[in-house]
Order: C-alpha cells, then sequence, then structure tokens
C-alpha cells in the first residue's frame, strides 16, 4: 500500500515533468530482450530510488518473468554495506559513496565499486500549501536547518517573521522536518545546503520521503526537504538562491539539467564490477534496460529526470 500511495502521490508531478522535459529529451534505444537471463536479484538501498526501482523492476520482470528481483529501501547508507557484504548485487544510491564506505570497499575487493548514474534528481525545500514564502538564500536555509551556520548567516532563525513574512505568520515558529541519518538525501542536503555544518536537535528525522512530506503537509509552520518526484498539492517547493544578490530558482526538471538550480543531483545505481571485466549478465541488462527509452520513460512518469544523451553514453560505457 506504501509503494501505491507514493506512485499516486508523484503522479500529477509527472505530468509536469513530462512537458518540460519532452523538448530536452534525446531518442533513446529501444531496450531489446536477450536470452539467458533467470535466478534471483537483489537491490538494497536509497529511499529516494524506491519508486523508480519498483518501477523498472515491473518492467524487467515482465520481459524476464524468471527474474526475482526483491528490493530494500532503507537509505542509501545501506547500499554499500549490502554490495560489500555481497547480499545485494544492484545498490541504488542517492549520493556518492563516501571516502569510508569506499575505503572498506576496496579493502574487501582489491578494486572500486562502479557508480552508475541513472537519473537526475532536484532537491527541493517544501513548505505548507497556505505559507506565504516564495524563496529563501541557501544560508537561510541552513540558519533554519541547522546549528553552526556554516553558510555565513548572521543569526539563527526559528520565526517565519525572520525571512521576511508578516502579520500572524510573524511570530510563527518554524517547524523543521529532515530524513534520518541512513539517508543519501540527508547527507546530500547537509553538504551542499548546509555548507558540512550539523544539523539542530529539534529537526525532527523520518525514515522517507513520504512520511516527511506529509509532516510538512500537516503543519502550516512546516518545512523540510525531499527529491523534486516527492511533490504534491498539499505541500508547494520554493525558490532557492546561492546568495542575496542571485537570482531565485525553482526545482524543476529544466532548471536541474541547466544546473542553474543548486540542489540538483545524479541517482547512481553501485555495482560490484571487477576492473577488466564485464558485469554480471543479469545485473548488465538490468542496467541496460534502466538507460533504454522504456528506463527513460519510467524515470519521466517518476517524476524524475532522465540523463541526457552524452551521460547516458558514459553510462553505457562503464558497463563493458
Amino acid at each position: 500500500m506504501m509503494l501505491k500511495a507514493k506512485l499516486w502521490q508523484i503522479s500529477w508531478r509527472a505530468i509536469a515533468v513530462f512537458f518540460i522535459i519532452t523538448p530536452l529529451a534525446h531518442s533513446a534505444a529501444e531496450y531489446k530482450k536477450v536470452n539467458g537471463i533467470s535466478g534471483d536479484m537483489h537491490s538494497v538501498g536509497s529511499d529516494t530510488l524506491e519508486v523508480l526501482m519498483e518501477a523498472w523492476k515491473i518492467s524487467f520482470v515482465k520481459m524476464y518473468p524468471t527474474v526475482n528481483l526483491q528490493i530494500q529501501s532503507r537509505g542509501s547508507a545501506t547500499a554499500p554495506r549490502a554490495l560489500i557484504k555481497e547480499t545485494a548485487s544492484l545498490a541504488p544510491m542517492s549520493r556518492k559513496m563516501n571516502s569510508r564506505e569506499r575505503r572498506e570497499f576496496q579493502q574487501k575487493f582489491g578494486y572500486q565499486a562502479v557508480a552508475i548514474p541513472v537519473a537526475m534528481d532536484a532537491l527541493a525545500v517544501y513548505v505548507n500549501k497556505d505559507n506565504p514564502i516564495s524563496g529563501l538564500t541557501l544560508a537561510q536555509v541552513d540558519a533554519i536547518m541547522s546549528s553552526t551556520r556554516q553558510c555565513g548567516y548572521e543569526t539563527d532563525i526559528t520565526q517565519w517573521g525572520q525571512v521576511g513574512l508578516t502579520d500572524e505568520w510573524a511570530s510563527k515558529e518554524i517547524t523543521i522536518y529532515g530524513r534520518n541519518s541512513l539517508s543519501g538525501t540527508h547527507s546530500y542536503f547537509r553538504k551542499k545546503a548546509m555548507c558540512k555544518g550539523f544539523y539542530k536537535d529539534t529537526v525532527q528525522q523520518h525514515k522517507d520521503s513520504e512520511t516527511l512530506i506529509n509532516s510538512v503537509a500537516a503543519n502550516v509552520n512546516g518545512i523540510g526537504y525531499s527529491g523534486m518526484g516527492y511533490s504534491a498539492p498539499s505541500v508547494k517547493r520554493i525558490a532557492l538562491s546561492t546568495s542575496s544578490n542571485k537570482p531565485f530558482v525553482l526545482a524543476e526538471a529544466k532548471t536541474a539539467m541547466s544546473g542553474e538550480y543548486p540542489l540538483a543531483r545524479f541517482l547512481y545505481i553501485y555495482v560490484n564490477k571487477p576492473m577488466g571485466k564485464p558485469l554480471g549478465k543479469n545485473e548488465s541488462e538490468f542496467i541496460k534496460m534502466v538507460l533504454s527509452n522504456t528506463g527513460r520513460k519510467l524515470v519521466t512518469k517518476s517524476g524524475y529526470i532522465p540523463l541526457s544523451k552524452a551521460k547516458t553514453a558514459e553510462a553505457l560505457a562503464l558497463l563493458k
């Protein structure tokens, strides 16, 4: 039921993404079914990628009904562990492996795991739909979310009046929602939006994006962050700027692809591929399907952004 709720929640957003992406998208090759694909496959990792992985799974298993693909989506931090322990051969992550994770994998196998980009996302800052705020600088976001204010804002921000709201909004206390530490979104936001600072103790952590969005929707004073694909009518994305004298930019497919939006990111599937050897056939065909026109349509339908032609070619080259 949770997956169905997520699919419903993002479906309206996918319509808008489709019309933005379509003029920018390239014509990808259709996936061609091959022989010899069967058996068990396991995916462990990102919650952000859960909807995409489930959509890709349905398409892949339809073509290969003897494949049993199991998916666990408990956060990007669980992906490297599963890959190292060999309990998963697909490890979706909404961030790149950190230095400790890369070191542990290298120590186990003698080479590095391969990060295959499979889509783009724009990490959005959300408020309740009734909140009149339209935009924030990253320094203001940091002052709201962090205890350290490493992005340089002069004072702590705890009330909506401190970011320009007036009348009854001026004295309203801001309620902060975030992801838990297993989440790649948690780590990416801390690095890019908080200048590697530390979250306030008052941040209410959520294990997945759906519950975070629901919390913001239920609290008129709420603010939180999540992937663009988790937009819903009950919340709104606010525009962000890298400084007060720079343009405020909304999280959209076009601005993410152009580099204008400051919190655009690639989404990855990590795999264990020995140097100089091809990736396992099951995993290779799954990735090929993901990067084909079949997979790209599911990326758009799920509210995310397909890769450019050049990035798709780079990703396919990693399979060899």
